[in-house]
């Protein structure tokens, strides 16, 4: 993957902190989580869904945080907590089987509070950003034929978004806009997204703003307002992983 922004889309949808009493969260059956070796000059990289480990490599802890709670780097509060160290993680779940997000996220979390003592609390705070609604033309989005969401992928100029639902599609534009996004087309279901747009500061790109791709391409429009976003707010997290 390197340090191309790539993400899956469930990954952005907004997950629950709350334990409550039901059924036993699956962990890792084995875990090493070590910092990554003093030096070391390799790029981010973490696994695809699909595999029966989850590895990743010089990845730092608020990546992994991101990735167990489904927050974008902006929604975290208190990252001075996680520290700048980078970490190799290696883990098989309990029973075997294939990962898939929606698996990983219990599991990572379990194993963030259980090796760094991580402690966490959501808080909602309104920001200046953008409500996606349909647009008067109409909707053009292409229904996927997926049974689960799949890998995608936020680029320079392009959304790739696999069986995405309109709240993940909705934060995935949050990232190249800079600003939070809210879902509020009402639209249900998972569509295929292939959205191109100039890059930001592109001055000669032939492609059409984000807002205008939006709209053309997708039958959606970006409207300006305060929208809700919430934060995963870090009370406490120790940078040194207990032992293996």
């Amino acid at each position: 993957m390197g340090r191309t922004i790539k993400v899956a889309a469930v990954v952005l949808a907004v997950i629950t902190l709350a334990y409550g009493d039901g059924p036993a969260r699956e962990k890792f059956e084995t875990a090493s989580v070590r910092i990554s070796p003093l030096g070391s000059t390799g790029t981010t990289s973490w696994s695809d869904m699909g595999s029966g480990t989850f590895t990743a490599k010089n990845t730092p802890l608020r990546i992994l945080v991101g990735m167990a709670y489904g927050v974008d780097d902006k929604q975290i509060l208190g990252e001075d907590k996680l520290g700048t160290e980078l970490y190799d993680v290696s883990a098989r779940p309990e029973g075997g089987g294939k990962l898939s997000y929606e698996r990983l996220h219990p599991m990572l979390e379990s194993l963030l509070a259980e090796r760094f003592g991580l402690v966490v609390h959501r808080e909602t705070k309104v920001f200046s950003g953008y409500a996606l609604v349909p647009a008067k033309t109409g909707v053009k989005l292409q229904a996927s034929g997926a049974t689960a969401a799949g890998q995608s992928s936020i680029l320079p100029g392009r959304l790739i978004g696999h069986a995405v639902g309109m709240a993940v599609l909705a934060s995935m534009l949050g990232r190249p806009l800079g600003a939070p996004v809210a879902d509020k087309t009402g639209i249900e279901g998972t569509y295929e997204v292939d959205l191109k747009f100039a890059p930001e500061g592109s001055t000669d790109s032939s492609r059409p703003s984000i807002f205008t791709a939006v709209q053309e391409q997708l039958g959606l429009k970006l409207e300006s307002q305060k929208v809700p976003l919430e934060m995963l707010v870090i009370d406490h997290c120790e940078r040194v992983p207990t032992e293996n």
